[in-house]
């Protein structure tokens, strides 16, 4: 009853064509602290980060021991939230439409989990406390007129370093399978398609097509600049008319700049329940057939749920920089 009129084989089949088809679309999957929830669980997960002891050099005293330390450690508890849709399937759709209507609806719902979730990780870490806006002396939203270049990169990337943000070195693997796989040690820049024209424009940029062959591109990911790799997707939204006056930055009234956001991130700066693994999601089929509420089995409906979260775990080895694009 779980998975509606399937078997729960069939089910495994279904959840693996819901992932495969929508992981693509995921790129924050890659790079976040991802912890599975388990079955039959807790509503909450807890991420644990152990602070790192006072560096301060200790002299020895012959014949005297030291005062030893304790670990203190942080916790920090995000709540879980379901989420999920449906497609409603009729009798007479089924029995004569020429196409095969039920593939068709897993794909479309397979493309549209994803990207909900892609979006729902964004809204999370857009709120991060650590922002830098585009031209000199700007210091809010509603100056940015400038476009990305690389002396704004290397003060964010300034920046992570001196908070001590780790390069981030490998990556959740790209399979509905749960792992990680090693990468090239870089920071992430992610943003939206509009910007990618501007990033390529960066004195030091290198197109993936030039990456050597240890180096395996990211989906999304247009090159590098220095220490930074980036990956652009519809999926970023930028804010209209959130600027200043501008007559050469893409603008939705024509006047204002539209300002877009590029995320940075260090390694373990943010965490998620990933779209992964046997418990990622769970589809659910139900045939039209007579029941209450449909004496004449006129209806029935393709499904999925699944239950996630993101939450950030260290405001400093992350960063939003707030820029315009050129028209």
């Amino acid at each position: 009853m779980k998975y509606g009129d399937i078997s729960p084989r069939t089910a495994a089949y279904v959840s693996k064509q819901l992932l495969e088809r929508g992981i693509p679309y995921m790129c924050l999957e890659n790079f976040g602290q991802a912890k599975p929830l388990p079955a039959n669980s807790t509503q909450s997960m807890t991420f644990r980060r152990y602070e790192a002891l006072d560096p301060t050099p200790k002299v020895l005293a012959e014949g005297v021991t030291p005062s030893g330390n304790t670990l203190t450690k942080t916790d920090i508890t995000v709540q879980t939230q379901q989420y999920g849709d449906w497609i409603e399937l009729t009798d007479v759709i089924e029995d004569t439409h020429e196409d095969p209507i039920l593939s068709e609806s897993v794909d479309i719902l397979g493309e549209q989990s994803a990207e909900m979730l892609e979006l729902i990780r964004y809204g999370v870490l857009q709120g991060g406390s650590t922002v830098f806006y585009s031209g000199d002396g700007v210091v809010s939203r509603s100056g940015v007129k400038e476009k990305m270049s690389r002396g704004l990169q290397r003060k964010v990337t300034r920046f992570l370093q001196a908070q001590k943000a780790k390069k981030i070195t490998k990556r959740v693997a790209a399979s509905p399978n749960f792992g990680t796989s090693p990468v090239a040690p870089a920071y992430i820049g992610i943003c939206h398609t509009d910007l990618d024209s501007d990033i390529r424009d960066m004195e030091g940029f290198v197109p993936v097509e030039k990456y050597g062959s240890g180096v395996s591109p990211f989906e999304g990911e247009i090159g590098k600049c220095e220490s930074v790799r980036y990956i652009c997707s519809p999926v970023y939204v930028g804010m209209a008319d959130a600027g200043a006056e501008s007559t050469d930055s893409l603008s939705m009234s024509g006047t204002k700049a539209d300002v877009y956001p590029i995320m940075f991130f260090g390694a373990d700066s943010y965490a998620l329940v990933p779209f992964k693994g046997k418990n990622a999601v769970t589809p659910m089929v139900v045939n039209p057939k007579p029941a209450n509420g449909d004496p004449l089995g006129q209806r029935g409906s393709v499904a999925w749920k699944t239950r996630t979260a993101a939450v950030i775990l260290n405001d400093l080895w992350m960063a939003r920089v707030e820029v315009a694009a050129s028209a």
